[in-house]
């Protein structure tokens, strides 16, 4: 687990013993990490709503919460992470999900490859360097 994840767990688990000694009697012990001022299981529809609020406080432009799986995609992508290590981080069962729903071909990465193959075929060379595969 990453250190930053890591400490923001531990945080949340004393705000949440906080939240458990409030509620008292009213707790419902869940075993879930993230729940209600009671310990119930969190709606998905009100984190969703919840969300939206934070990202309209903040003046940035309107995502849904399900773009942040493709975000931390995209980033493992762009940080050189092999896909079948972003698969198991991502928790997907199959591959193709991770290659063909959440991984983004950064423009960039296009451009390299196409130079790449232009110089293994004999295009002109454009720095003066044979370009191998």
């Amino acid at each position: 687990m990453a250190p930053l994840a890591r400490a923001a767990l531990t945080a949340h688990r004393a705000h949440q013993a906080g939240q458990r000694a409030a509620a008292a009697s009213e707790w419902n012990e869940t075993c879930y990490v993230f729940t209600t001022r009671t310990g119930r299981p969190v709606e998905p529809r009100n984190v969703s709503r919840s969300f939206d609020r934070i990202v309209a406080a903040t003046g940035l432009p309107r995502i849904v919460f399900h773009d942040l799986r493709r975000t931390a995609a995209t980033m493992l992508k762009g940080l050189g992470v092999p896909a079948r290590d972003a698969q198991v981080i991502l928790g997907h069962a199959n591959i193709a999900v991770t290659l063909g729903i959440y991984s983004e071909v950064f423009d960039t990465e296009i451009a390299t490859a196409v130079t790449l193959m232009d110089g293994a075929l004999g295009g002109p060379q454009l720095d003066g360097k044979p370009h191998r595969l």
